[in-house]
């Protein structure tokens, strides 16, 4: 303990007790020395050999900047050098705790003391060395070990040696006295290793490369100075000049930046973001400044994010298309049976059951559509149709289909503007739609008073009108503090007015939306006459020039945006008694899985006057009976969704062997798509179900009484332009077995 008391004092360079002189110059010479190592000297010897040097002297001689501290953490010593590199005196120091000295030396950047203390700490209790993080010190940053000094179990004192650290003489280097801004730029730039920062001269060709550029691209500064930046491009983008390109627009405009795939040295591609700036001196252009950054984890994010959402929207589509295929299915069998038992004898109590049945089910269809168009327009997949519209004569006709409905104290008011064009240039289903959503809304929720529809033109330029309609009831009106919910999908105000009048709650959501696609907008102010509600929407329509042009384009089947018309033709004004009259002579097939729509659909069509129906219940038994006879029928009427063989690939395979005969889907995918894949395999037309009865009749019309038998030879044109029949050329041939013929001889099976 003598011997650290000793080392406790301050001492001169001569070794004496006093320490009376400053300490902030260090040695003029620093022998070559090892640190030394404290050691516990005896008080006296007898041999003179055994004194060892004056432990103060050396210690204030060793050339490395030293701190002893007591058990305590009091700085009881500090090196010349110590004193000479911290530019402080011993007064300054020695006696002061180590952690509020350093606090008070060092470079404002937060309290490096926590971890100085704890790495204190952890030398004492594992009585091992230990190196602390950096700590910083104006333009210096230093590295310090901690030594702890054991006499078996007793703490005798801490040596702290200090190091400055490399980042340190990195700072001195910024920070040297005549160090100029540019200097200073240029060694900040290429220290930067997560950027690419190099310039390029007025050719394009590489003058510069930082560490950053080196570590993403792979290239050497040796190896890529002088070479052209498009060596970073693929051949996509060097094809096309993009290079040359972007640095034209980056002269023109100062700068340019681009999001791509860039390639490495070795061939890997990486997507960049990269920015290109003109620099100039005094006025004059002299090359350009590129800045590359990696942003290869956020593009895959991104890649990732986007497989998600297509995965999830696929799962949506399917559950969508499943629950509308599955709940369709049974609903095509409970309208279709009471389509025909309302058409038999029946009492009056009877038919009102009946009348109930249907309109339920009609009920459940409509929310069914109405959770379906939500979706499409919720996943942006829906889409707005051009055709002729008359606005005047639609107005009326919803008026005219939602009347019936009205209880007796209620009556209808219909003002028609004489500003309203004739025929204008839309969407007439999805006009309609909305038109019949408020209506049918203000007929729902009032019980006596009035209903006024007004439409009228709000505003008229060169090429179009914004259409107005107004829609004023006297009902139950809505509260205030309820408006904010009326356009928000699966509300309704209150939860009393749902379960009195039902309903999704989705109509009006899918009216705004509807009108937003129509570029117009939709929404409600309170009647200020009475109670009740006034809902109003616009709808913007384009003006027609050419009606005869439009005209002449739906005659030929077209819409005037050039997609093909789906507007009923002719045959739909077929009655159903001209079907009849003719149906005894026509021979269908109906191709279904399900027994119970085997059974309705069956029923339907000899309703109709079809006796001589014949029955598949599944496509591959399809194929056999049409391959087998193809002259036997006239029409197939075809379900999709079945076993051993689907309605598609059936139908794929009919027309593989030539035949010609009327195939229409008759299916519960109704979704946005289905009808065109029914028509891409080979399919003449498409029926949805529930199956409408109307429109059933109009489909058969139109195949049945407005159609060529395909069965006649059709004219074809040969390669020197003479007519030759169809009949005169090679037919495919269909095999069958014997074994493969079923026992009436009749259902052959296609080999």
């Amino acid at each position: 303990m003598a011997t650290l008391q000793r080392l406790g004092s301050p001492v001169n360079g001569n070794g004496s007790g006093a320490a009376t002189g400053d300490h902030n110059t260090p040695p003029t010479s620093l022998p070559p020395t090892p640190p030394p190592t404290l050691a516990l000297a005896p008080s006296s010897s007898t041999d003179p050999r055994s004194h060892p040097p004056d432990l103060a002297l050396l210690f204030d001689l060793i050339p490395l900047p030293q701190l002893i501290l007591s058990p305590s953490c009091a700085i009881t010593r500090a090196s010349a050098r110590f004193l000479a590199d911290w530019a402080v005196t011993v007064d300054q120091c020695v006696g002061r705790d180590l952690l509020s000295f350093l606090q008070a030396h060092l470079q404002p950047l937060g309290d490096p003391t926590g971890h100085i203390a704890a790495s204190i700490d952890d030398a004492i209790s594992s009585r091992a060395v230990r190196t602390t993080k950096a700590i910083y010190r104006h333009t210096s940053s230093w590295i310090a070990r901690i030594i702890p000094v054991f006499k078996e179990d007793e703490l005798l004192a801490i040596v702290t040696e200090w190091r400055e650290s490399p980042v340190a003489l990195a700072d001195q280097e910024l920070f040297r006295p005549g160090l100029s801004n540019d200097e200073a730029f240029r060694i900040l730039v290429q220290a930067v290793k997560d950027y690419a920062i190099f310039l390029l001269d007025t050719n394009g060709r590489i003058a510069t490369w930082n560490t950053g550029a080196e570590l993403l691209k792979g290239y050497k500064r040796d190896e890529i100075i002088g070479q052209h930046f498009s060596v970073f491009y693929g051949k996509e983008d060097l094809d096309i000049g993009k290079p040359g390109m972007e640095l034209e627009i980056c002269l023109r405009e100062g700068r340019v930046e681009d999001e791509g795939w860039r390639y490495k040295k070795d061939g890997t591609r990486f997507w960049a973001n990269v920015i290109i700036t003109a620099v100039y001196k005094d006025g004059v252009h002299v090359g350009f400044g590129k800045v590359t950054r990696d942003l290869s984890e956020r593009k895959s994010a991104e890649s990732r994010l986007i497989r998600a959402y297509e995965e999830s929207e696929k799962l949506k589509s399917d559950f969508l298309a499943n629950m509308s295929h599955e709940i369709r299915t049974p609903m095509h069998g409970i309208l279709s049976a009471c389509s025909l038992l309302i058409d038999t004898p029946l009492s009056e109590r009877q038919r009102d059951i009946v009348n109930i049945m249907e309109e339920s089910g009609q009920v459940l269809f409509q929310v069914i559509n109405d959770i379906l168009d939500y979706s499409k327009l919720a996943s942006g997949s829906f889409s707005i149709k051009s055709d002729i519209v008359g606005v005047s004569s639609t107005v009326a006709s919803v008026v005219r289909s939602v009347q019936p409905t009205l209880p007796p104290a209620v009556h209808f008011e219909l003002f028609l503007s004489p500003e309203l064009p004739k025929s204008v240039q839309g969407d007439p289903l999805r006009y309609r739609q909305i038109l019949q959503n408020i209506i049918s809304n203000a007929a729902k929720f009032t019980e006596k008073g009035s209903i006024r529809v007004r439409a009228t033109v709000q505003e008229e330029d060169e090429v179009s009108y914004l259409i107005l309609t107004e829609v004023t009831d006297t009902g139950i009106g809505i509260l205030e503090h309820a408006t904010a919910l009326l356009f928000t999908p699966f509300t309704q105000y209150d939860i009393t007015t749902t379960k009195q009048y039902k309903g999704t709650g989705l109509g009006l959501s899918i009216a705004r939306s509807l009108a937003e696609l129509m570029e117009g907008r939709i929404g409600y102010r309170p009647n200020p006459d009475r109670h009740g509600s006034i809902f109003w929407f616009t709808a913007r329509f384009k003006k027609i020039k050419n009606l005869e042009q439009i005209q002449d384009w739906r005659q030929r089947g077209f819409n005037p945006d050039g997609s093909p018309l789906e507007v009923p033709s002719a045959g739909a004004l077929v009655r159903a008694s001209e079907l009849a009259a003719s149906a005894s002579t026509k021979t269908l097939l109906l191709v279904e899985d399900n027994v119970i729509n085997q059974k309705v659909m069956l029923g339907l069509l000899r309703s109709l006057g079809f006796k001589n129906t014949a029955l598949a219940s599944n496509g591959a038994e399809a194929v056999n009976m049409v391959c087998g006879k193809p002259a036997a029928y006239d029409l197939v009427l075809m379900d999709i969704n079945m076993p051993i063989l689907d309605g598609h690939e059936a139908a794929a395979r009919i027309r593989e062997h030539g035949i010609r005969v009327p195939i229409v889907a008759m299916t519960a995918y109704a979704l946005k798509g289905d009808r065109e894949r029914c028509l891409e395999h080979g399919m003449d037309d498409y029926i949805p179900k529930p199956v409408d009865k109307q429109n059933l009749i109009k489909t058969l019309a139109r195949w049945l009484l407005e159609t060529r038998d395909y069965r006649l030879p059709p004219i074809d044109v040969s390669a020197d332009n003479s007519v030759v029949p169809a009949s005169d050329k090679v037919q495919p041939n269909v095999e069958v077995t014997d074994k493969q013929i079923g026992k009436d001889g009749d259902t052959p099976v296609i080999r």
